[in-house]
């Protein structure tokens, strides 16, 4: 008994089962975890390592290059990059995909500590990190309130933050910027030259009168007591009377050489939100955590804190939600979802004439939709963009077998047999055809399910939910249909009596005509194939023309309209906190007369390195939230623009404006990495590319990743006096570090036993002019007071701010925004102008960013369309035991690929990983007409039809499901094309190209296939005669 005679013999078990299901499926719904995009970053190790006050060539020489060489040999390497700046050092490891990262970490750990001693003694250990897609904030808040600084920082510290930190799923709360205390120990140059003392034995002092001290324990007749001795300063009066020197002509305590304070550290940053001072709060989330419920609680959280604080004037402002775009986009795909099911339902309706036919086949939706959320959860799919596109556009193929196997059995109900008769014959003569257009479907997603890199995760996922969804749809067509069909389905004769029945009447007569039509244009094309081919070919061969011509650019992923944009700003090198701050104002003041602009979150004295703890003066970020999409009337992009040009009003500064990236930051689509074997080659090398890509038009901003233009004072020592005088490299470099850059070590208990940092420093006078430098005075052994300038000489220069290194060469990045034009077309005039230009010797250039994702995804697809029409062909050789008609059916897969390429171009859309995902599902799609007409005409010619009788009447035949099956499919995803909602930007590519070429392949299909059948068959007859003529 097969499946589907016991469906028609037992209705009730069918129910059951997919009752079960159902709930299962809605259960498994429930569970599943809302994020925006699928994890599809490689996993990367970070090694960061502070060295305070140290130039970005010490960093890199001393600290860089040895961790580079440890970590060398390590297994799964993709890439091995680092940053040297000014106090710190930043390795960055990224794994090849699939590397187990925790494995590589411990490597790196390994490595790292075997080389530790090499290290310099003042440099921080290193800490290591572990990052993917999943490891950004969710949320970035500006909070502000009307405490005084170093209070408000500490009450966020101690109460806001750990209120935060115990919601469920939240990992990770960070501050940003504000006040914190410190205790300050200014010490004046000129008081420690008096007295012959050095700043180290400040440090010695402070520390050696500051310790807690276990000393052992004690026993008597009552127990055992540890003793302890307390020794920490508690106090600024007991540290201010500190003796640091002893001498007979008296001692010399702290306040004779310093100004002790209870102050606050230097501030490296300054926040605002919305123009008010503020300190920012990011959110990060478990990796396993859901990230709309993580920010719906912190939301709530933020709101009770609100009113428990309203003496304190607390304020929380949303800077940035990424629930609130992946929530849109849900509820953007629902929206895109329903309309599209009730396109489907019309269609269902026109060709069927009866809702109750119409509503059997849209059982399949639902049906499959549900038990596809039971597959999700099992293979730890999320709901995201991706798995949200992938359900709807579904949708039309959701019903093609339960169309295939309904209109069958509706044929044999007009042919007037009993209904389980023939639901049941209906179903088994098409049986076959269901299945090899449900196969085609799902065999084209395999190889996509084996790549890899960064858009791996969106293939794995965007391939499991098309291949579940449309598994189980077979499965309905299979079971629920014909049990349905077997009840409720009766052939109903049109009549006039009702506007349905005249409607359909119409519809029929026009449908009739339009069929006759269409045999009679088959009927010609057959008796001039040369004419319709060479066509054909011409039309194929013009419409691929126009990639190479540029009509149809190329990227990586179409930018998405999120609202959200960075503005960064660059004074010169040597500007002050103070006077970036100044500048930033006005900067923020232009923003916010901008009607678009909802929000504004301001950091001024920004890092390079999102890792890092150090800040520069010279620059600041302002983060620009927009008001609703549906609010504006300029996109994300006209916005950039515009604050582009206002920013370049103001004098002094290069700004730089980004539109936020839905898979994290601001990062220009234009990036090109040059790289050479020192570092003034990498550097030429960068500037000729950077004007390289000036002359070409779209492109705009283009900056570089580094300046030649940090200032520095080198201390040039001479050796010989130095050691003559009775100094050593690291007495001076002690003394300097900690006059210029501080000394925390020791820590100031205060009376609630919190801990702060004491730090020892020269007083902000000694450290405000370079001239001063040469006066510094050293004490060596003998109690000399030495000057710096008695054994060193000054030189002032300039040097990279930031040395970048990618496989321990080299590297500086050439970034550029694209204006008017895809990246594709962009890197395209690059690539002519680059080959004709002469680089420094051993300079290279490669791309980076997205550009070099591009290149690895589309190399990645285009074996996988290879595959996927490989894939298809071999099933069909299989299902119906011959290597020639599934040649036949191959013949669809161009014809689709004239309608898709031409959908792309009249729409302005332009190839990208989603349009061209759209172009491989579309080789199992549009295979299934031709699949339809083969099989046909196959069965009419085994019952003795002549080829061309046979290719006519599978024409008139097969003409009503391949149109209802296609029209489904491009009304199912019309509603994606045309989306103007939030995450609409993903759709569009991917929608028109899947409509153009369902669209030419169908109309194409239905004369091009018969055409190539036919002369298929000639060359079959003409080889099994030869082949008779030689066996005679």
């Amino acid at each position: 008994m097969t499946i589907t005679e016991l469906s028609i013999k037992r209705p009730i078990l069918v129910i059951v089962a997919f009752l079960a299901i159902t709930l299962i499926g809605l259960f498994a719904y429930s569970n599943l975890k809302y994020e925006t995009f699928p994890s599809m970053t490689a996993p990367v190790v970070a090694i960061s390592t502070t060295y305070s006050g140290a130039s970005a060539s010490v960093v890199e020489s001393t600290v860089t290059k040895k961790i580079e060489d440890a970590i060398s040999g390590i297994n799964n390497v993709d890439t091995v990059s680092s940053t040297s700046q000014e106090g710190l050092s930043t390795v960055t490891v990224t794994l090849r995909s699939g590397a187990d990262v925790n494995v590589a970490l411990q490597d790196v750990q390994s490595k790292i500590n075997q080389i530790a001693d090499e290290l310099p003694d003042d440099a921080d250990t290193p800490t290591y990190s572990k990052f993917s897609s999943s490891d950004r904030p969710v949320m970035q808040i500006g909070v502000t309130s009307n405490m005084n600084g170093k209070d408000f920082y500490q009450y966020l510290t101690d109460t806001i933050k750990p209120q935060l930190a115990k919601q469920p799923g939240v990992g990770q709360i960070t501050l940003v910027g504000g006040i914190q205390r410190e205790i300050r120990v200014n010490v004046d140059s000129q008081k420690l030259q008096a007295y012959g003392i050095s700043s180290a034995t400040v440090t010695s002092a402070i520390a050696n009168a500051n310790l807690d001290y276990p000393t052992g324990k004690v026993k008597d007749e009552d127990g055992q007591y540890v003793l302890r001795l307390s020794g920490k300063i508690n106090s600024l009066e007991e540290l201010r009377s500190l003796i640091v020197k002893r001498s007979s002509s008296g001692n010399v305590v702290l306040s004779d050489i310093a100004d002790v304070q209870d102050g606050n550290k230097d501030q490296g940053t300054i926040n605002r939100v919305n123009g008010a001072v503020s300190v920012g709060i990011r959110v990060y989330k478990q990796s396993d955590a859901n990230e709309v419920e993580v920010c719906q609680a912190v939301r709530k959280t933020l709101q009770r804190l609100e009113d428990q604080n309203r003496s304190l004037h607390l304020k929380f402002v949303v800077i940035e939600d990424n629930s609130t775009y992946t929530i849109d986009s849900a509820n953007a795909v629902k929206e895109d979802l329903g309309i599209a099911i009730v396109l489907v339902a019309i269609v269902m309706l026109l060709f069927l004439h009866s809702l109750r036919n119409a509503l059997i086949v849209m059982v399949a939706i639902p049906t499959s939709l549900v038990a596809t959320f039971i597959g999700m959860w099992a293979t730890g799919c999320t709901m995201n963009i991706i798995t949200l596109l992938a359900m709807s556009l579904v949708i039309g193929i959701l019903v093609d077998d339960s169309i295939v196997v309904l209109e069958n059995i509706h044929h044999h109900l007009e042919l007037g047999e009993e209904k389980r008769a023939a639901a049941l014959k209906g179903r088994n003569e098409i049986g076959l055809t269901a299945l090899s257009i449900t196969l085609v479907d799902v065999v084209v997603f395999l190889p996509l399910t084996l790549v890899s890199g960064m858009i791996g995760g969106i293939l794995h996922q965007f391939s499991l939910v098309v291949v579940m969804s449309t598994l189980v749809s077979l499965f309905v067509s299979f079971t629920v249909t014909p049990m349905l069909a077997s009840r409720f389905s009766k052939a109903e004769a049109l009549c006039d009596g009702s506007l349905m029945g005249r409607f359909g009447l119409w519809f029929e007569a026009k449908y009739n005509r339009m069929v006759e039509s269409y045999l009679q244009l088959l009927n010609w094309c057959l008796e001039n194939r040369g004419k319709v081919l060479l066509l054909v070919g011409a039309l194929f061969v013009a419409v691929l023309a126009l990639i190479p011509a540029g009509f149809i650019g190329s990227e990586f992923m179409p930018s998405a309209d999120q609202g959200q944009l960075t503005v960064k700003i660059e004074l010169p090198t040597r500007a002050k906190l103070e006077q970036t701050n100044q500048m930033t104002e006005k900067a923020e003041r232009m923003i916010r007369a901008l009607p678009e602009v909802a929000q504004l979150f301001t950091t001024v004295g920004t890092s390079d390195n999102a890792m890092a703890a150090t800040s520069t003066s010279n620059s600041a970020e302002i983060e620009v939230v927009l008001v609703d999409k549906k609010q504006r009337s300029r996109s994300t992009d006209e916005v950039v623009h515009l604050i582009k040009d206002k920013m370049d009003q103001l004098p002094g500064i290069v700004a730089h404006v980004n539109a936020s990236s839905v898979m994290g930051g601001g990062q220009t689509p234009i990036r090109y990495v040059v790289t050479g074997v020192n570092w003034n080659k990498a550097y030429q090398g960068a500037l000729q590319v950077k004007q390289l890509l000036a002359r070409i038009p779209g492109t705009k901003d283009l900056q570089l990743s580094t300046e030649n233009a940090q200032p520095e004072v080198q201390i040039q020592i001479d050796r010989e006096k130095m050691t003559q005088l009775g100094l050593s490299i690291s007495d001076i470099g002690s003394v300097l570090q900690t006059g210029y850059t501080g000394d925390t070590s020791s820590k100031f208990r205060d009376q609630d036993g919190t801990e702060y940092d004491i730090r020892i420093i020269y007083d902000s006078q000694d450290r405000s002019r370079t001239s001063d430098v040469g006066a510094q005075s050293f004490v060596n052994d003998s109690g000399e007071v030495v000057q710096l300038n008695q054994f060193a000489t000054l030189v002032n220069g300039a040097g990279p701010n930031k040395l970048s290194r990618q496989d321990r060469n080299y590297a500086i990045t050439v970034s550029s925004q694209a204006v008017g034009r895809t990246s594709g077309s962009i890197a395209g005039d690059f690539n002519k102008l680059l080959a004709r230009a002469r680089l420094p010797e051993g300079v290279a250039v490669m791309p980076g960013g997205m550009l070099k994702e591009q290149g690895t995804a589309f190399g990645s697809l285009g074996l996988a369309l290879l595959a996927a029409v490989i894939f298809v062909y071999l099933i069909m050789t299989a299902l119906y035991n011959s290597f020639i008609y599934p040649f036949v059916v191959g013949f669809s897969v161009p014809l689709a690929l004239i309608g898709a390429i031409l959908g792309l171009g009249l729409t302005g859309n332009s190839l990208a990983i989603f349009s061209i995902l759209g172009i491989i599902m579309q080789v199992g799609l549009v295979s299934k007409n031709a699949i339809l007409l083969v099989d046909f005409a196959n069965r009419a010619r085994e019952a003795g039809a002549g080829v061309k009788e046979a290719l006519l009447e599978a024409g008139r035949e097969r003409i009503r499901p391949i149109l209802m099956t296609t029209l489904t499919m491009i009304l199912g995803m019309l509603p994606l094309a045309l989306s103007n909602t939030t995450g609409s930007e993903f759709k569009h590519g991917m929608g028109w190209a899947l409509i153009g070429g369902l669209t030419s392949s169908m109309l194409m299909t239905l004369i091009v296939v018969p055409i190539v059948y036919t002369l298929v068959e000639q060359v079959r007859v003409r080889i099994v005669k030869e082949r008779g003529s030689a066996a005679a």
